[in-house]
């Protein structure tokens, strides 16, 4: 599936990215449509061991408080990028502060500066999350970015945004813990090796 199977709704008008967007969504339910770099990313409906993952994800975050009070645990949230005109991300899972609403941009994403950790767990299209959005995000100043590398098995955590990517980058194997910077608001420890099992397919027996 590509931009370039999908015409463009009317030729009269201007070119939109945000328009070709809107066409590859409706005509494909469940299909998730970024701009990053004004470039789209097209991720099919996630697979039940991806949304496994998440629910995983989820409830550590919300364990520690970071769920009530002055913020939010979110999935499926847009982030408005600075790195051109239509750019936006939809990062799976976001901590947030509380007041998000309020920062409203347009094209159902928000400003950056409301976002505290944004995470991704891959699918297919892997190379997007390990590459495009690093620079992405750091351009848009996410203070942290959580990876669940499915297809190397390891969990990537990287902090303080600088131009063009991260000025740290660590990345944490099965067996290892991942603990995650004070600034998301709370202290947050996860499992690696329980985060990366929940996204891979059970196997019956």
């Amino acid at each position: 599936m590509s931009a370039a199977s999908v015409e463009q709704p009317y030729a009269d008008e201007p070119f939109s990215l945000t328009a070709i967007a809107d066409e590859i969504m409706e005509r494909h339910p469940g299909y998730r449509v970024e701009i990053v770099g004004g470039h789209l990313l097209v991720t099919p409906s996630p697979d039940a061991p991806h949304a496994r993952a998440l629910t995983k994800l989820m409830r550590p975050f919300i364990a520690a408080g970071l769920d009530d009070g002055d913020s939010e645990v979110l999935q499926n949230v847009g982030l408005w990028l600075p790195t051109g005109a239509e750019d936006y991300a939809i990062p799976d899972l976001v901590i947030v502060d509380a007041d998000i609403d309020d920062h409203f941009v347009e094209n159902n994403a928000y400003d950056p500066g409301c976002f505290r950790l944004v995470l991704e767990v891959t699918s297919g299209n892997w190379k997007d999350d390990l590459k495009t959005k690093v620079a992405a995000y750091a351009q848009a100043k996410v203070p942290v970015y959580v990876v669940v590398d499915r297809k190397h098995q390891r969990v990537h955590v990287l902090t303080e945004p600088i131009t063009g990517g991260y000025d740290s980058h660590q990345f944490y194997a099965p067996g290892q813990s991942v603990t995650l910077p004070d600034v998301i608001g709370a202290k947050v420890t996860l499992d690696a090796a329980e985060i990366l099992a929940a996204g891979r397919a059970k196997k019956s027996d």
